[in-house]
């Protein structure tokens, strides 16, 4: 069977920084209200979705994208699949969506991502023996054998940086331009129709409405990022200013057969075209998206060249750079609108939160196709390509 699978609304909330807006409300609540926008948007009756698919990385457990769904209100009967596949959660969503309307076992799903950083639990290790003396040890989730190597992610970008002999001084001015290309796209109201707004309650007075994006510093300069200290090894490059943030967000997206869509007189935004993952080095996790951008070129006929817009995860600065110096992407295509450096990065949400950016790049700019890509944590990478629909 060979069905098109067709995004036919796409939503998400402003990105939160951790500790800020978005912190005093549960993920599931937050990822319910841009569930129902993207609903409302597509003009679909609850009872038609086949399954609700979110990305998320940190929630501790519960099956968040079922909690979520009954968040929603709409039905009692909306099922609920949850993703870790880190950093790629939100993208291996919609790519599992799409791939379940091809495979015809369905014909209307919601797939996304939803993350809070601000409320993620504490993780503890259980004692080895019962009324052990020693005090319970915070657990760190392991992403690889220690016999292979397990870095945290900043070491991983630092490992990047000396192997492609990426400078500090590259890294802060990608970083610089990320900024400058947020603002810009803020200054002109590009994510205005994708954002849903969220209205959060205070003790006193009217609900918050909370609709910008609080982790851009538009005000950051050149110099600025060169006062930095590195962040993760000593006499290192990576820093703060150069890498991604901490965050909060939710994005929800309506994925439909073709077949269904003009049953429904809905007009599709894009069509999901191709998808890939591939394996790397964990030692060098951020060169992910080389493999898995080569894999979903072949898989689809298309080239590098024909990416109007290229959606890659800024994860680190080092790690865009080394990817690029391996694929050599347009500069022009690439993250036009900022990337994570300047909005942050929600993880589980933010490849749904990128393929929403693509969406609404691809109808303002009239372009025909979008790669979005991301590097994961563990040594993967993940890549998927839309197609605007004319």
């Amino acid at each position: 069977m060979n069905r098109d699978a067709v995004i036919v609304s796409a939503v998400r909330t402003a990105i939160g920084k951790q500790g800020g807006a978005l912190a005093s409300v549960p993920a599931h609540v937050f990822g319910a209200e841009v569930m129902k926008e993207a609903l409302k948007r597509a003009n679909v009756d609850p009872r038609m979705i086949d399954d609700v698919i979110m990305g998320n990385v940190l929630s501790g457990g519960g099956n968040i994208a079922r909690l979520t769904a009954l968040e929603t209100g709409l039905s009692i009967h909306l099922p609920g699949l949850t993703v870790d596949r880190q950093c790629g959660s939100g993208i291996n969503a919609v790519n599992l969506a799409a791939h379940a309307i091809r495979a015809g076992d369905g014909d209307v799903y919601i797939a996304g991502g939803v993350e809070s950083m601000s409320r993620a639990p504490y993780l503890m290790d259980r004692p080895e023996k019962a009324y052990s003396a020693k005090p319970p040890q915070f657990r760190k989730s392991r992403l690889s054998p220690k016999e292979i190597g397990d870095p945290p992610m900043g070491i991983t970008a630092e490992n990047l940086a000396e192997k492609y002999e990426v400078s500090r001084e590259e890294q802060d001015a990608f970083a610089l331009q990320s900024q400058k290309n947020m603002a810009r796209a803020v200054e002109e109201g590009r994510f205005n129709e994708q954002i849903a707004p969220i209205y959060i309650p205070v003790r006193k007075g009217d609900d918050i409405e909370f609709k910008l994006d609080e982790h851009p510093r538009p005000q950051i300069t050149k110099e600025g990022l060169a006062k930095l200290s590195p962040a993760f090894l000593e006499g290192g490059s990576v820093t703060a200013g150069n890498s991604s943030g901490l965050n909060d967000a939710a994005s929800a997206l309506v994925i439909m057969s073709r077949e269904k869509a003009v049953e429904l007189g809905i007009k599709p935004l894009a069509t999901i075209r191709a998808q890939a993952v591939a394996g790397v080095d964990p030692n060098y996790m951020g060169i992910g998206p080389v493999p898995a951008i080569r894999k979903v070129m072949e898989k689809s006929g298309l080239s590098l060249n024909e990416m109007d817009i290229i959606e890659i995860n800024e994860a680190f600065a080092a790690q865009v750079i080394a990817c690029n110096r391996e694929l050599d992407m347009n500069p022009s295509r690439v993250n036009v609108n900022g990337g994570a450096i300047a909005h942050g990065h929600p993880l589980g949400a933010t490849g749904a939160i990128l393929i929403t950016k693509a969406v609404y790049e691809l109808k303002r700019s009239a372009g025909r196709f979008a790669l979005i890509t991301a590097c994961i944590g563990g040594g993967q990478g993940i890549a998927t390509i839309i197609e605007r629909e004319a």
